[in-house]
């Protein structure tokens, strides 16, 4: 059977024996009574790790975030954000659906907002359109390739901004950490909210943790519980989250060179896509082609699989369970590929 070398995503990334072995021996309670002890444990340590009273546990980061919204917003308001961010493109209509807010989409290409662009947008609002609740920013940014914040210009934005709340989709926040040198504490600083997976590169096998004040996150606890997200004796699944924090950050600089070397040979291979393999900062390797779906299809045929994240725009995305030898793998794969 043909090698096959898991680039969709780093979701596929399974949890270590030391996070096995922690979740067996976990102490566990009812956490909708605030009495797991292996939970708090984990909230607390993250509301640590980056500057915050407290954190709550959830199930994923679409959830997260959700409740990030249903902490900061009300029904009609107006959130800000990249028009290629999870929050908008990648979470079904959840902030429409959950919480009837919309959003004011602005140019995120680089990654980044641009401050003047949010500013005419707030500014709008005197003209008698609706009100903004709150900006969200993500980091890393997936859609651009996983590209890192720069921390100056986030504290800019939220100097921009003023008390309008800022949030931070930090779903793959330790990979910009590891990129950048800059701690997850300082990232997280001009946040009201901020938001992190434990499932991605951290290898944990469920969950993510949003942090913010001590107010927003009693308020946080009660909108967990009407999305249903209240579960229990989950000190199983925060053992393998504390085992991450405590593991995983360090390896995610592996990842990293790791697709800095794909992102080189898919340059080599498609140049047609004009794809600027240095763009690549952190795990995520992703470019415009005009036959993407194809291109995908095919290679996972010759066991390479990606993904696409729209129609004309592929991902290839490095995680702990790839290794040095499927790096070797793929660029046998494209040395001689064209697409049919």
């Amino acid at each position: 059977m043909t090698k096959r070398v898991d680039l969709r995503s780093d979701t596929v990334t399974q949890p270590t024996q030391a996070m096995r072995d922690a979740m067996a021996s976990a102490v566990v309670g009812d956490d909708g009574s605030g009495e797991d002890p292996t939970i708090n444990e984990l909230e607390a340590r993250y509301a640590k790790i980056v500057g915050k009273e407290a954190a709550v546990f959830v199930p994923s980061g679409v959830m997260a975030n959700q409740i990030a919204i249903r902490v900061n917003t009300r029904p009609g308001d107006v959130i800000i954000a990249g028009r290629d961010q999870h929050v908008v493109s990648f979470e079904l209509g959840a902030a429409a659906r959950n919480s009837g807010v919309q959003f004011a989409l602005v140019d995120d290409v680089t990654g980044q907002l641009n401050v003047d662009d949010v500013l005419s947008i707030i500014d709008a609002e005197a003209d008698h359109q609706p009100h903004i609740a709150m900006v969200s920013v993500e980091n890393t940014h997936m859609p651009s390739g996983g590209t890192p914040w720069n921390v100056r210009d986030l504290v800019a934005l939220k100097s921009a901004i003023g008390n309008l709340p800022l949030h931070l989709d930090g779903a793959r926040l330790f990979n910009a950490v590891v990129a950048t040198g800059t701690s997850a504490k300082e990232f997280a600083a001009p946040a009201n909210t901020v938001m992190t997976c434990m499932s991605k590169g951290l290898c944990a096998p469920v969950g993510s943790l949003l942090a913010g004040s001590a107010t927003d996150m009693e308020t946080a606890r009660i909108e967990r519980k009407r999305l249903g997200g209240a579960m229990r004796q989950a000190g199983i699944l925060a053992a393998a989250g504390l085992v991450a924090l405590d593991t995983m950050i360090d390896r995610l600089s592996d990842d990293h060179a790791r697709a800095k070397q794909l992102a080189t040979l898919f340059a080599q291979a498609f140049p047609e896509a004009n794809y600027d393999p240095a763009t690549c900062q952190t795990n995520i390797v992703s470019f415009n082609h005009p036959q993407a779906r194809q291109i995908i299809g095919e290679l996972e045929q010759l066991g390479v699989v990606g993904g696409t994240i729209g129609p004309r725009r592929v991902r290839f995305v490095t995680h702990a369970g790839v290794s040095d030898d499927d790096v070797t793998f793929v660029a046998e794969v494209l040395k001689n590929f064209k697409p049919s």
